[in-house]
């Protein structure tokens, strides 16, 4: 009989943590690229510039090596600034500052994904019939209501299938984080696996949880999908 050794529970613990890291990771990322896309896409010069600085240095670095120099780079980084504020101070400023392995992750998933996101959306964004938005200008819509009712929706249309492609990768770059010591459900099945020396017994089962969480995706980005495509013809 297939059991987990007593390591079942645990295991079920880190997925709950590895969805909890997935969902907060792409809500950032979805901001960030929101963000970045507008900023890309502005007249003013100066937030073009580091919108696109951004991109280029995120889509360049492997996401391995930003998940190291985020976590241990910027404890160091932050510590350093307390330590200089605790010298300035002569001692009445001591802070010292430990990061969360969950909340790193996050930061440094959903910082990464923000710049895929902002090409994903940049592009979506420039497919919008510019007719229509200077439609609901001449209608004496606002910025935001310009955005809201015609810009956001119909950029939606277009860039959904690449936010659903990019929520499928950052989902597997979730399990960069057990190298941080975030006790995730990879973490936690490879330590079983080493434990025991039956990696079949827990790594195959992570990978059906992470396959299944991939086919609810699927269903739940058709239906959006069809939420904002209503009206579109097809043909």
């Amino acid at each position: 009989m297939f059991d987990f050794e007593g390591y079942g529970p645990s295991i079920m613990g880190g997925a709950v943590v590895t969805i909890e890291l997935a969902a907060l990771s792409i809500i950032l990322a979805f901001t960030l690229g929101l963000i970045g896309a507008m900023a890309k896409m502005s007249k003013n010069p100066v937030p073009r510039a580091i919108a696109t600085f951004y991109t280029t240095l995120i889509r360049g670095v492997p996401d391995l090596v930003w998940m190291l120099l985020l976590f241990y780079g910027g404890q160091i980084m932050v510590n350093s600034f307390f330590n200089l504020l605790y010298d300035l101070s002569d001692g009445s400023i001591d802070i010292f500052f430990s990061f969360n392995e969950f909340l790193s992750g996050v930061l440094t998933i959903g910082f990464i994904f923000g710049a895929y996101m902002t090409e994903t959306f940049r592009g979506a964004f420039l497919a919008v019939d510019p007719g229509q938005i200077e439609a609901g200008k001449a209608y004496g819509m606002s910025g935001w209501q310009v955005f809201k009712r015609i810009s956001f929706p119909q950029m939606m249309r277009h860039a959904l299938p690449g936010i659903a492609n990019n929520w499928q990768v950052l989902l597997k770059t979730t399990a960069l984080v057990s190298i941080i010591g975030l006790a995730d459900m990879v973490r936690l099945a490879s330590e079983a696996a080493k434990t025991t020396g039956q990696p079949f017994k827990f790594l195959i089962p992570v990978a059906i949880v992470f396959l299944a969480i991939a086919a609810l995706s699927d269903v739940v980005f058709k239906r959006l999908n069809v939420k904002f495509s209503a009206g579109v013809i097809k043909g």
